[in-house]
C-alpha cells in the first residue's frame, strides 16, 4: 500500500551502537531532522542494538551527544530496537499464518554444500528452498528459521524520491529470513517492523541501503501495511572521490566538535554536502527548515571539502550572537578535554567577543586572539613580542601609565593619550603599539590595542604596562 498524502510527516534515524557516531550519519540525521521540522512534523531516534555482541552503552552515549551537539532535538525517548525483539517475533509469526512466510528446516550445512556446489557449476548460487510449499505434515521435530515468501516472478519497483523508480527482478531475490531459529529477528524486518509501528512517513537513508528497499517493500506488502516514501541518498565521499574514511582525517562526529568547528557551521555545510538551494552557501538552521527539500537532494556522492567548511565555520563564528558564542566555546573546551575556563577569563571573553569573532574559522582560532584575555600576571612574552620591549619602549610605557589614571575608559578618551605619547617621542602609533601588544598580550598578533585595553579594564591594562616596564 502506497504512502497516504494527509499523514503528518514523521522521519527518524536509526544508528548503530556498534562505535562513534560517522559523519555521514549525522548528515541523514540532519537531513530527516529538517525535512520534519520543516514540514511541522515529528524527528524520532531508533537505537538499532540488536547486536548484542557490539552494541556498547558508551556507543550509545556518543550517539546522544553527537546528536546534542549539533541541536538535532529528537521527539520523545529513544526508541531500543532490542527492545522490541518480541514485537518483531510475533509479526514473523503473523507472517506465517498469513501464508506470506513459511518454516524452513535446512540447515547451514546443507545450504552451504548447495552453494558450492552451484559455484563449482557455475550455477546461480541463488538458494531456493525446498520447504517453500512443502506439508505441514512433513515438518519434522527440529529447529526451523522462518523465511519470508518473495515473489519469484515479476519486478519489485521501488518509487525513491532521490533515485526516481528502481527496478528489481524478483527471481534474483531469495526468500529471506525473517526470524531465526533462535527466534530472534533479522534485522531486515525488524527494521520494517519498528518504521511501521512508529508511524514513519519517509525513511530517508544512504543508498547503501537502496538494495534493502525492495526485500523491505515484501514486508511492508505482506502485512498489509502503508510502504513509506523512500528517498536513499548518495553517501559523502574524501576530497579524493573514494568512500570517507579514516584516511581523509576525522570521521566522527565528535572529533570535529573536539577540533573546535561550531554547530551551525557544520549544520549549514552538512545540508549543502549533497543537496542546494539554488546557489545558497551560507544560511541560517531556520532557512535551512524552511527551504530543505527532497527535490534538491542530488544523484552523485557528496565530496568533503575541508576548506569550504572553514569557510562556511567562519562566517557562523562572526554571525553568532556572543552569548551563544561563548557557551559553544566552553562545550568545545570540554570535548578537546582542555582546561575550562576561570570566572575571570569568562568575564572577558564575554566583553572580548566582539573583537574575537571576525576571521576565527574554528575555535583555536578565537582562543588564539583572546590570548590576552586568557593570560594572566605576569605576562610572559614569547620570543618575537620580547623583542618590542626594549629599554627605550619600556621607558615610553613608563611615562604612559600615569596619563592612564584618571578620565573616562573609552576608545575616545584613550587614542589621543596614546597619539599624544607617540608623538612625543617621535613615533608614529605603530611603533608604540608594538610594545603595548608584547605587554598586554605578549604576543604581536592581537586585536586591536584599544579593544584589549577596553576588555582588560583600567585596573588590568596598567597593571600590565606596569610589569613590562
Amino acid at each position: 500500500m502506497p504512502m497516504s498524502a494527509e499523514r503528518p510527516v514523521v522521519t527518524r534515524i536509526a544508528p548503530s551502537p556498534t562505535g562513534y557516531m560517522h559523519i555521514g550519519t549525522a548528515r541523514t540525521a540532519l537531513f530527516n531532522w529538517l525535512f520534519a521540522r520543516g514540514h511541522g512534523g515529528k524527528f524520532l531516534l531508533r537505537i538499532e542494538d540488536t547486536d548484542r555482541e557490539r552494541s556498547t552503552p558508551e556507543a550509545t552515549a556518543a550517539i546522544l551527544r553527537g546528536m546534542t551537539w549539533l541541536g538535532l532535538d529528537w521527539d520523545g525517548e529513544a526508541v531500543s530496537q532490542f527492545e522490541q525483539k518480541d514485537r518483531h517475533a510475533a509479526v514473523a509469526h503473523e507472517m506465517l499464518a498469513l501464508g506470506a512466510a513459511y518454516k524452513c528446516f535446512a540447515t547451514q550445512e546443507e545450504i552451504e554444500a548447495f552453494r558450492q556446489a552451484a559455484s563449482a557449476e557455475k550455477r546461480s548460487t541463488l538458494y531456493r528452498s525446498p520447504w517453500r510449499d512443502a506439508d505441514p505434515a512433513t515438518h519434522p521435530d527440529a529447529p526451523y528459521v522462518i523465511r519470508m515468501k518473495a515473489p519469484q516472478t515479476g519486478e519489485t519497483v521501488i518509487e525513491d524520491a532521490v533515485q526516481g523508480r528502481v527496478t528489481f527482478r524478483n527471481d534474483l531475490l531469495d526468500d529471506m529470513i525473517v526470524l531465526r531459529s533462535d527466534g530472534t529477528p533479522t534485522y531486515m524486518l525488524a527494521v520494517v517492523v519498528d518504521d511501521h509501528d512508529m508511524g514513519i512517513t519517509h525513511v530517508i537513508r544512504g543508498d547503501d541501503h537502496l538494495n534493502n528497499a525492495a526485500r523491505q517493500t515484501m514486508v511492508y506488502e505482506a502485512m498489509g501495511w502503508e510502504i513509506p516514501v523512500w528517498a536513499h541518498i548518495p553517501l559523502i565521499f574524501g576530497p579524493d572521490g573514494k568512500k570517507l574514511s579514516k584516511r581523509h582525517g576525522a570521521t566522527g562526529v565528535e572529533e570535529y566538535q573536539a577540533m573546535g568547528y561550531p554547530a551551525a557551521g557544520m549544520r549549514n555545510y552538512l545540508t549543502r554536502l549533497g543537496w542546494a538551494h539554488g546557489d545558497d552557501e551560507f544560511f541560517t538552521t531556520e532557512q535551512a527548515k524552511e527551504w530543505f527539500n527532497l527535490e534538491g537532494i542530488g544523484r552523485a556522492p557528496a565530496r568533503l571539502d575541508f576548506k569550504k567548511l572553514e569557510n562556511l565555520c567562519g562566517q557562523h563564528i562572526a554571525a553568532s550572537e556572543d552569548a551563544a558564542l561563548l557557551h559553544e566555546l566552553e562545550g568545545y573546551l570540554e570535548a578537546a578535554k582542555l582546561p575550562p575556563l576561570s570566572e575571570t577569563q569568562r568575564n572577558r571573553l564575554s566583553r572580548a567577543m566582539y573583537c574575537l569573532k571576525d576571521r576565527a574559522k574554528k575555535f583555536p582560532d578565537l582562543i588564539e586572539k583572546a590570548e590576552f584575555a586568557l593570560n594572566s600576571r605576569p605576562v610572559q612574552p614569547n620570543e618575537v613580542a620580547a623583542k618590542n620591549l626594549d629599554a627605550v619602549s619600556r621607558g615610553i610605557l613608563r611615562t604612559l601609565t600615569p596619563r592612564l589614571q584618571n578620565g573616562s575608559w573609552s576608545k575616545e578618551t584613550l587614542e589621543p593619550i596614546l597619539t599624544e605619547a607617540a608623538a612625543e617621542h617621535g613615533i608614529g602609533f605603530g611603533k608604540l603599539a608594538a610594545p603595548l601588544r608584547a605587554a598586554l598580550a605578549g604576543r604581536t598578533a592581537t586585536p586591536s590595542v584599544y579593544d584589549m585595553m577596553l576588555v582588560l579594564g583600567r585596573e588590568e591594562t596598567i597593571a600590565r604596562l606596569e610589569d613590562a616596564a
